[in-house]
């Protein structure tokens, strides 16, 4: 889900914001006004979050 996180985060299409607090950091992806995706850091943990269907919103590599 990396490489795909990353294919949504660097869309130009889409926005994304950070919020960090602590040991805990939060990436969201939107397109438009509808979160796509989610990542949450949290110590060494590493979790990400997409909505069903986020494959339409990759674009070609």
């Amino acid at each position: 889900m990396k490489t795909e996180f990353d294919n949504l985060r660097l869309n130009d299409d889409h926005g994304y914001e950070t919020d960090s607090n602590g040991d805990k950091q939060v990436v969201k992806i939107y397109c438009g006004e509808q979160l796509i995706a989610k990542k949450i850091k949290h110590k060494k943990s590493l979790r990400y979050f997409a909505i069903d269907g986020y494959e339409k919103f990759l674009t070609a590599e």
